[in-house]
Parts: structure tokens; sequence; C-alpha cells
């Protein structure tokens, strides 16, 4: 037996639930190699289903980290008639599959700037690390390549720290780091 105000509530988380935008839905459809990041990376891009749904291999590929075998996994997916079946089913229940419009792009002293973690650190979880760029208005990469400007390197820092020195970019270690956030 359920009370009028559990009820209410219910109600309301379930409205609520449809509005979770696209980067929650395209995360939760279980496309082999999404997760969280490729979601948001893809979704920067493609900020609705429709444009998600019409991308070729080579623009989902063109996407920055977005290599070949998860640009082929997300079109198959989305193209085939199961993919088909269930996007149009969430659609028809009233799930929106929109990315919220901010203006919110960040100005701080990473603006502009792409950064790596690797290893632990000192001071931040990987987590915390990589909310700590974003809100310095920078971009967390799980890779080095060229287009890098900072590696942040904790303890045992491994194969990407080595890639970075070989391409030249700055590597700052815990301390660095904190001090470039204004944290120290």
């Amino acid at each position: 037996r359920m009370g009028k105000k559990s009820a209410d509530k219910l109600l309301a988380e379930i409205a609520s639930s449809r509005d979770r935008g696209l980067v929650r839905v395209l995360n939760a459809l279980g496309i082999r190699h999404v997760g969280p990041r490729v979601s948001t990376l893809l979704t920067e891009r493609f900020p609705s289903v429709d444009l998600l749904r019409k991308a070729t291999v080579e623009e989902l590929a063109a996407v920055h980290e977005i290599g070949d075998v998860i640009a082929e996994s997300v079109h198959d997916w989305l193209t085939s008639d199961y993919g088909t079946h269930v996007i149009d089913h969430l659609i028809s229940a009233g799930v929106s599959m929109k990315v919220p419009q901010t203006n919110d792009i960040r100005e701080g002293p990473l603006s502009g700037k792409t950064v790596v973690v690797t290893g632990t650190l000192e001071s931040f979880t990987r987590q915390e690390a990589e909310e700590a760029i974003q809100q310095a208005g920078g971009k967390s990469s799980s890779s080095v390549s060229k287009k890098t400007d900072y590696v942040v390197a904790g303890d045992e820092a491994g194969s990407k720290l080595a890639k970075a020195e070989k391409l030249g970019v700055t590597v700052l270690n815990n301390d660095q780091f904190k001090e470039l956030l204004g944290l120290k």
C-alpha cells in the first residue's frame, strides 16, 4: 500500500526520468565501446539523436578520441533494425534525447588546453582531476597526442608519460598542476 505523498513522488520521478538527455541515454543503450566518456564526446559533436543517426562512420571517427572501432560500433548499432526500433520507442515514450544547451564555456588557466592525467596523484582522484581541468576551462583527454598541451603525471605514470616526453609535451607533477589551477 502506498500513500498519496509517496505516489506523487514516484510519479514526479518517472516524469523527470524522461528528461535525462542524450549523453545518459546513449550511455545506457549498451552499445559496445560506449561509456560515459564516449557518450559525452559524441554528443558534443552531434547534439541530437537525429544528427547522430545520420552520421557516417567517417564523421564519427573524426571526433577527437573516437577511432574506427568505436565509430563502426556506434554506426552499426544506430542503423540496425534493433537500434532503430529502440530509439523510435524511446522517442514515442517521451524520452528527451537532446543535449542541454549551455553557454558555460569556461574561462580559466586551462582555457583551450587539452590535458591528460596519468599515474596516481597525491591531491586528486582521477575524476577530481578531470573535473578540475574542466572547471579551469580545459579539456581532459585519455590519450597523449601532438595536440596535448599538458600531461599531469603522478606516481607510477607509465607509457603516457614516456609518449609525452617523446612528443615534447609539457609534463606537470602534482604540485605544478595545483599551482596552475590556482590551488596552491
